[in-house]
Formats: structure tokens, C-alpha cells, sequence
């Protein structure tokens, strides 16, 4: 049987494919306008003006005429570009070019679009376009008209769908040219010729609805398209309608935006970018700017103008939480970056750190316009000096730093909002970090967008724990101490009397403030040095009870040595079993020795000791064992009784084995010349969280029960020094533990009786 001959089929696609497409591409007016605008840029435009005609104070269009107008003074289209790529959606000349390496304009701007599909965004804005553009060099000038106001968004005709091909447009030629001509127009302050080229849309018919605000968030994305933060760092004072960037000869390759409604220039709060370019120079914590080296895996940078370099593999780094969970998640596993380079390429960053806390520094200060202001800000992206949307937008997280710091510790990283400036990506470096057909960010897929969302990451909590932590931790204290060495408080509440002398209450409510910060800066000082001092001293009671075994062990130690080298000067030979057996007694005083000082290493503050989950069995075992030798010659008997599961607590060994050598040191005391049974008795309760200590001693007197807890309160006499059940409580508490004398009832022996609740208050 013969087969028929195959039928040849070609796609042919319905118009509403356009609105689908638009919808599916262009997220809204405000992103249809940037990408407008970006086609400007691409075409070496100096300025671009935006008005939106017929239009009154609110942003409401008026009647059926209104209008959105985008002019500018690029280079133009000539007959064959309109023909041949502009009404081909997709064309692939713009990729073609970027393939080929001639992706640079005349101006040496690096060509952003390729897609060919940024004139969707016409449709976005209206359903009737008249495009008029002059190419470079031409005495005519073009016009396009395109017009589907006659057709719902379906494109549907007598219920049947509309083919795409079947839409038409009507290009026609004006042979001198009218539009786009030498004449002169006003651009913001100033009157300038028009350059006979560029082009001009008209959008009619349009869609959506704008107001005030929306179009003050298309100023503020038109002046975000290139970096807002290196604009203001180099002019200073540079107007608000204007961006500019340094082109490939070194000359200032100026692109301005001005938004008109009718003949009135808009400005949108432009002196706030005045006050950023204050707070930028005046009241960071730090500047940084550097680059990410990927082939050297180092981060190459300056803080506040001090050169540094950090190496991806350096321990500072490696060892962060953040790190080890992208890159060595599972416990003991290597870290991958050792055997592979990250895949993002290099890029540059400029960061901007604040301190948005009420207590920062005078100089790093902020008020809370200054913050709101800060906080329309975020780390932004750019591609070869063009902003990728929406990266930096207040709502948009795409560093995922909120949601890093709702799974770690907050303080491992800034705040959102608490760091501002850029990151700086290229398509030549970074070819692999694609932007996502939508115009909302980067494509998510591969190693190469998690590895620079990582690297970012990782540097930013390395600033955070490190030199950030650091300079803030110590400009603080030198404030606190500045203001209780000034006498601060007290100057600060005469000022306050004055100003109610003088009958000024607002002057007196600023002082007020004032002596509030004052004092709660001076008693962060005192608090510090108190907590300092009952540390230091808590070191000193816990060593001095431990000192006495030690140094009896030092002086066995001393008299070993002695007779041995006594035995080896007389000439006569020594047993060798003598010998083994007094070196076995040395290297055992050693180890006693070794044990000893470890465990009182511990209690000496190191960042090292940080809360955790501690069996208060095993630090119990070790006090008792520095305790072994006293009790052994006092003839105390020690016991201890586990209840229920194992006593566990939230704190470190430092601080439980200060209160356990106070508890023992006072056990001892008592127990001393005591009639037997002399005993200690401890008592571990897990299930209900706490620990009891009772000795059969004296007992404390009903009159000293008030006062026990005291600083320099001693039963001791003028042996005592009254500070180690005080320095116990004060180390409990601040951990939310507490220690108190055991109820009458709940007594285990009959002396002195104690009960550590290891429950949070």
C-alpha cells in the first residue's frame, strides 16, 4: 500500500500569544518602562525623556487622549532594522553580536538586551504605538504604526481567534525628517539642540492605572538603573534626573532620565538622595570595596580604606556555620571547595555597613528618617553597569539573609536593611549568571547562581562576626568608660535643671534623653566591670582552694627529684626498680598536676566558652576529684545520689565548676574538726531540674540566712572573705539559674543545705 507523502506543518501562532507572552515576561507597567529604557541605553542614548501627557497632578490620565511619551537621542533605526528584526519578536541579531564579541556600543556600553523580546513591553503599556525614529546619519525618519486598540486582549474577531501574521502594521517614510530634527527642547534645567537621530514612541490607548506613588517608583527604578551609591560617591551633589557612568575612553558617558507630566519637570524627593550621599559619607560603621578573585579563591578588599585580603579556604572563614552548611553539610565531611572552584566567575562589590542600634556611637548614630531612608535601599546587582531587577528592591530578599538568620543565630548576620551598595557581575566574567526571561532576577539553576549567593553570603557574615563585631564591641566600651570617667550622667542632669531653670521643656526633655543614654551607658560599664571583678575574683577563691593539694604534690615532686640526684652523686649504683618506681610516682604527681590546671583553665573566660548542653555529673566528678585528697584526710565521706534521668544544664563548665570548688571549699570548712560522721551529700535530681549539696557540718545560723548570699557576709570570721556564695548566685543568674538554702523540709543532712534549680525563671 502506498503511503501519501508527509504534509510539510509550520508553527503559526495566534496573536494573543503577544498578550500571553507580555504577561508571562513583563511583570507590570513599571518593568515595561525600564526595559523601554534599557533599549535607549542600548542604542547610546545620552538622555531619555519620559512624559506622561494629559495626565493631571495625581498621575490620573485625563479623558481618552492621554499618553505615555519616551523620547531619545540614540542612534536610531534605519529601514532594514524595522523590517528585518524589530517586527520579528525573538530577532537574535543583539546574540548574535554578543557571541561574536562585538558586544560594545560606539560608547563602549556593553549591549544589554539579546532576547529580542523587550517591545512586549509596549503592549504592557498601551494598545496603540506610533514609533518614530531617525537613524544615525539619515535625512528621513521612519514611523510605525501599530494598532490593536480594535481587539480585546484575546485578539478575538467575530468569535474566531486572530492568527499573529494577520496583525498588521504600516511603516511609512517622511524624506525631511520633522520630528526628530536640530531644535531646541528642555531637559530638566537646561535647553539643549536636539541631535537630528534618536527615536521617539508614542503609547495611546493605555492599560493599567497610575498614580502618583507608581510613577515615583518608576523614578526611583529609572534612577537605580545604574548605581545609585557610585553616583553619589562621585558627584556628590549630582542631580536627582541624572546617572553617569565612565565609558571606554575614560570620559564621563552621561545617561539621563527626566519624567515630565505635560511640560512640567517631576522630581520626586530628589534632595533625599542629598541626605544619602551625607549618611554614605558621614555615619557608616564600615566602606568596603573589593572583588571576589575565583581563580586566586580569595576575596580581595579594603575596610574603611585598609587593604586586606581572605582566602576562600582560611579557617576564619571555614569555619562559620554558613559556610560548612553550603559546603561541608554533613558531619565530618570535606569541604568541596578544596577540590573544585566555585562556578559563578569573579565580580566586585561595594558594601555599606550601618549601625541601625539606639546606643551606636555618636558618629555612627542614626535618626529614624535616616534609617526609613537607608531602609529604601538594599545590596544591589549590575550587569556591565545595568541594574538586574528587582535585586535591591526593600521587598526583595535575594540574598536570603532573612531567611539565614530565621535558621541561625541573627547575630551571625547584618540585618537586611542594615547594609546597602552593589555587587558587580559582567556577561564576559560571568557568563553562566543568566537573568530569567521574566526580567525578576537570576536564573536558579546550577552551581554557578548558588556559589555567588554564597560568596556573598560568607563574606557578609565574616564582616558580621569579625571586624564588625569587633570595632563596634570596642567602641562601645570606650564610650561607656568615657562617660563614667566625664562625670557624663551628672553634667547631663544639671543641664536638664537648667533648662527647667529656664523655663525651656523642650530643651529640658532633649537633656533628659541625653542623661538617659548617658546612664544606661554608664551602667553597661559598671554592670561589665562587676561581672569582670566577680569573675576574677571567683578565679581566685576556686584556685586558692585547689592550690593547697597542688602544691603538696610539687613538694613530693621536689623531694623524688632531690633524692635521686643525691643517690646519683654518691657514685653507687641504683636499683633500677627503685628507679622505675620513683618514676611512676612522678609521672603519676604529673598527671595529678596536668588534670589540675586543665580544669582550671576552665574556669578563665575564653570566647571559646559558649552555653551549651552541659551533664552536671561529670563536672561534679572532676571538683571532687581536686577535693579527693582533703576529704581523704579530714575523713569526709562523699555520696552522691542520682534521681530520674541525667541532670542536664544550658551553661558552661567554667561557671559550674566556680560554684562546685565554692561548695566543696565550704564543705570542707565546716566539716573540719567536726565529730564523725562527717559527710557530704549531693543529690541530682533530672527530672525536676536540680541539684542539692548538704554536709553534715554546723548548719547555717536562722540570723545569717538574710545575709548569706551578700557580698563580703562570712560566717568564717576574719578567715572568710564573704564572696563565694555571691559570686555563685551572680554566675547562676546570669545564666537564669538560681541558687537558695533548701527549704527545713526538703533537708537531706542536718548541717548546711543548698539547692541549685537549673529551671529558667
Amino acid at each position: 500500500m502506498k503511503r501519501p507523502k508527509p504534509k510539510p506543518l509550520k508553527f503559526r501562532p495566534y496573536a494573543r500569544l503577544l498578550t500571553m507572552l507580555g504577561d508571562q515576561l513583563i511583570k507590570n507597567e513599571r518593568v515595561a518602562l525600564v526595559e523601554l529604557i534599557k533599549n535607549a541605553y542600548d542604542a547610546d542614548a545620552g538622555w531619555v525623556k519620559l512624559t506622561f501627557k494629559s495626565f493631571n497632578k495625581d498621575f490620573q490620565a485625563v479623558g481618552s487622549n492621554a499618553k505615555i511619551i519616551i523620547e531619545d537621542d540614540g542612534i536610531g533605526m534605519g529601514r532594514d532594522i524595522i523590517e528585518n528584526h524589530w517586527v520579528n519578536p525573538a530577532t537574535p541579531g543583539k546574540l548574535i553580536d554578543k557571541q561574536s564579541k562585538r558586544h560594545k556600543t560606539a560608547k563602549g556600553r556593553i549591549v544589554q538586551g539579546e532576547k529580542g523580546i523587550g517591545r512586549f513591553a509596549l503592549l504592557k503599556l498601551g494598545r496603540r504605538v506610533e514609533m518614530t525614529t531617525r537613524a544615525k546619519g539619515a535625512p528621513s525618519e521612519l514611523t510605525l504604526n501599530l494598532d490593536v486598540s480594535g481587539y480585546d486582549e484575546n485578539f478575538l474577531q467575530n468569535q474566531q481567534g486572530l492568527f499573529l501574521d494577520e496583525l498588521s502594521m504600516t511603516l511609512s517614510e517622511t524624506d525631511s525628517a520633522q520630528e526628530i530634527d536640530r531644535v531646541k527642547i528642555q531637559l530638566g534645567d537646561a535647553q539643549v539642540t536636539r541631535k537630528p537621530h534618536g527615536t521617539r514612541l508614542e503609547i495611546s490607548h493605555l492599560q493599567g492605572t497610575w498614580t502618583r506613588h507608581r510613577v515615583g517608583q518608576v523614578h526611583r527604578d529609572l534612577g537605580r538603573l545604574q548605581s545609585v551609591f557610585d553616583r553619589i560617591v562621585r558627584d556628590g551633589t549630582a542631580a536627582h534626573d541624572g546617572t553617569a557612568a565612565k565609558g571606554a575612553k575614560g570620559k564621563q558617558d552621561e545617561f539621563k532620565i527626566y519624567i515630565y507630566r505635560d511640560e512640567d519637570l517631576e522630581s520626586f524627593d530628589s534632595e533625599r538622595e542629598e541626605v544619602l550621599q551625607k549618611l554614605l559619607a558621614e555615619k557608616t560603621v564600615f566602606r568596603i570595596e573589593g572583588a571576589y578573585d575565583e581563580a586566586g579563591k580569595k576575596f580581595d578588599f579594603t575596610i574603611n580604606d585598609k587593604h586586606q585580603t581572605l582566602d576562600l579556604l582560611d579557617p576564619t572563614l571555614t569555619g562559620m556555620k554558613i559556610y560548612r552548611d553550603i559546603y561541608a553539610p554533613e558531619k565530618n565531611s570535606k569541604n568541596e571547595l578544596e577540590s573544585r572552584f566555585t562556578a559563578c566567575g569573579p565580580f566586585k562589590f561595594k558594601f555599606y555597613v550601618f549601625n541601625f542600634a539606639s546606643d551606636a556611637a555618636e558618629h555612627h548614630l542614626l535618626a529614624k528618617d535616616d534609617k526609613d531612608l537607608i531602609r529604601e535601599h538594599r545590596i544591589y546587582l549590575y550587569r556591565d553597569g545595568i541594574r538586574v531587577y528587582p535585586y535591591g528592591d526593600p521587598s526583595d530578599d535575594w540574598l536570603l539573609i532573612d531567611v539565614r538568620r530565621g535558621t541561625v543565630k541573627a547575630s551571625e548576620f547584618f540585618s537586611n536593611d542594615q547594609t546597602v551598595g552593589v555587587v558587580e557581575i559582567s556577561q564576559e566574567n560571568n557568563p553562566d549568571l543568566r537573568d530569567k526571561t521574566s526580567r525578576e532576577g537570576l536564573v536558579e539553576v546550577g552551581e554557578a547562581t548558588d556559589d555567588f549567593r554564597a560568596m556573598i553570603q560568607i563574606f557578609l557574615a565574616w564582616v558580621r562576626k569579625d571586624p564588625y563585631d569587633k570595632l563596634v564591641r570596642i567602641k562601645k566600651n570606650t564610650l561607656d568608660i568615657a562617660v563614667h570617667t566625664e562625670n557624663a550622667v551628672e553634667k547631663s542632669l544639671n543641664e536638664v535643671s537648667e533648662a527647667l531653670d529656664d523655663d525651656q521643656p523642650a530643651e529640658a526633655k532633649s537633656r533628659l534623653n541625653d542623661a538617659k543614654r548617658n546612664y544606661l551607658s554608664e551602667r553597661r560599664y559598671l554592670v561589665k566591670r562587676a561581672e569582670d571583678t566577680e569573675h576574677l575574683a571567683g578565679v581566685g577563691l576556686s584556685v586558692e582552694a585547689a592550690s593547697h593539694d597542688l602544691m603538696l604534690s610539687i613538694g613530693s615532686m621536689y623531694r623524688i627529684i632531690n633524692d635521686l640526684m643525691d643517690k646519683t652523686r654518691s657514685g653507687k649504683p641504683i636499683p633500677a626498680a627503685h628507679v622505675a618506681q620513683e618514676l611512676t610516682s612522678l609521672r603519676g604527681m604529673v598527671s595529678f598536676l596536668e588534670g589540675s590546671m586543665t580544669e582550671m583553665q576552665r574556669l578563665f573566660r575564653s570566647t571559646k566558652q559558649k552555653r551549651k548542653q552541659v551533664r552536671v555529673s561529670e563536672i561534679l566528678v572532676k571538683v571532687q576529684r581536686l577535693y579527693a585528697s582533703m576529704m581523704d584526710k579530714r575523713g569526709i565521706d562523699y555520696q552522691v545520689q542520682t534521681l530520674g534521668s541525667p541532670l542536664v544544664a544550658n551553661t558552661t563548665d567554667a561557671v559550674l565548676l566556680q560554684v562546685f570548688l565554692n561548695l566543696f571549699d565550704n564543705a570542707c570548712y565546716w566539716l573540719e574538726g567536726r565529730d564523725p560522721p562527717k559527710t557530704i551529700l549531693v543529690v541530682l535530681d533530672g527530672d525536676n531540674g536540680a541539684l542539692t549539696f548538704a554536709d553534715s557540718g554546723p548548719g547555717l545560723n536562722a540570723e545569717d540566712l538574710p545575709f548569706i548570699f551578700e557580698p563580703f557576709f562570712s560566717g568564717k570570721g576574719e578567715e572568710g572573705r564573704g564572696l563565694g556564695l555571691y559570686i555563685a548566685r551572680q554566675l547562676l543568674a546570669r545564666h537564669e539559674y538560681t541558687i537558695d538554702v533548701t527549704p527545713a523540709k526538703k533537708k537531706i543532712l542536718p548541717g548546711a543545705n543548698l539547692t541549685i534549680s537549673f529551671v529558667k525563671e
